[in-house]
Parts: C-alpha cells; sequence; structure tokens
C-alpha cells in the first residue's frame, strides 16, 4: 500500500497535504480505491463551494458500487480537478499525483492535526483486513 508519510488521513479513507501557501488538497487513498475497484465516475463540488468536516462533499462510482467522499476538513474549495472528469481512471493509476479531488482554503486549519498520520492510518486499515 502506498502512503505518502508528509499526508495526513481520515477514517473515511481521504488523504490531505498541506500546501506550500497553507491550502489543502484532498484525495482518496490508495487502499480505498483499490477497495472500490475500477473507477468510472466522480462527482465533486463546484469551486467556491463550503465543505463541512466529516460530511458528504462528492461521491466516487465504480464498477462495483457508489461510494460517498467525505470531508477530512472544513472549509471553502479553490479548485477542482477537472481531469477526473474525462479520466476518472486516474483515482485508480494515480490517487495521490493526478487524482488530487479537490484544493481547499481550511476554516479550520488546527482539524488537519486531528487526522491520522501515515503510520496511524496503515495500523488501522490492517486491523480492519
Amino acid at each position: 500500500m502506498n502512503l505518502p508519510k508528509d499526508f495526513r488521513y481520515s477514517e473515511e479513507h481521504e488523504w490531505v497535504q498541506v500546501q506550500e501557501d497553507g491550502n489543502i488538497r484532498i484525495g482518496i487513498t490508495d487502499f480505498a480505491q483499490s477497495e472500490l475497484g475500477d473507477i468510472v465516475f466522480v462527482e465533486l463540488p463546484e469551486e467556491g463551494d463550503t465543505i463541512e468536516s466529516d460530511e458528504p462533499f462528492g461521491s466516487v462510482e465504480s464498477v462495483k458500487t457508489v461510494s460517498e467522499l467525505y470531508a477530512p476538513i472544513s472549509g471553502k474549495v479553490l479548485s477542482v480537478n477537472e481531469d477526473l472528469e474525462d479520466s476518472p481512471e486516474f483515482v485508480n493509476d494515480s490517487p495521490y499525483e493526478k487524482a488530487w479531488m479537490v484544493v481547499v482554503e481550511p476554516s479550520e486549519p488546527s482539524q488537519i492535526e486531528e487526522l491520522m498520520t501515515a503510520e496511524a492510518y496503515e495500523k488501522m486499515v490492517s486491523e480492519d483486513e
């Protein structure tokens, strides 16, 4: 399982990467995409929307199921990865690079500290298996 060490992770299998400007890039983990199977559609919020921590902000549809995306932090959506509209398979091929989903300006940056480290996430996933 590929887990960037400098990211933070949610119990709902989203990852968070803090950008140099303090904004947050969000996507789903390698573990999540492997459990979902081949991704065929990604639904994301619009730029300017507000997302709330632990609330759905979009969904990922695979050949097996539709799974909601849960916001790991609260904030305003600054940008949306438009590439996923035409290439949802990026979620399977490159969950941390090409398949980021949104960039958010956090309304409560301290929420990042409440998310799991790579080590804690890996432990949680291995206990679930």
